[in-house]
């Protein structure tokens, strides 16, 4: 069995969306079925992939099932775009700088 990583886990659109909705608090099976419009089996198999890889935990009331988000392996993700942030913040302040030196174009010239 292959294990998928951090990024094949979040490279699939409807995990993502699961991911964003958990964001919000925990939710059942059957209201994330309603919320993705995908059928109980197809939701139930991004679960389980969710879970596999540590992104969410599941707790069982009575018959109930509820997910929630784990942020540690989000942590992960931050931790490897840490460097790129500082590249894009380092172009925006540049460009930031060109704009504050560009010439208002309300004066007349």
């Amino acid at each position: 069995m292959v294990v998928p990583t951090t990024f094949d886990v979040l490279a699939e659109p409807s995990r993502r969306r699961i991911l964003d909705l958990l964001l919000e608090r925990p939710r059942s099976v059957n209201e994330l079925v309603d919320q993705l419009g995908l059928t109980q089996p197809g939701t139930s198999k991004h679960l389980k992939v969710l879970r596999d890889s540590g992104f969410v935990r599941v707790r069982q009331e009575a018959q109930r099932r509820w997910y929630e988000l784990r942020p540690e392996p989000l942590q992960e993700i931050d931790a490897w775009l840490s460097p790129y942030r500082r590249l894009w913040s380092d172009r925006l302040d540049a460009l930031e700088q060109h704009l504050d030196a560009m010439p208002d174009g309300d004066e007349p010239a």
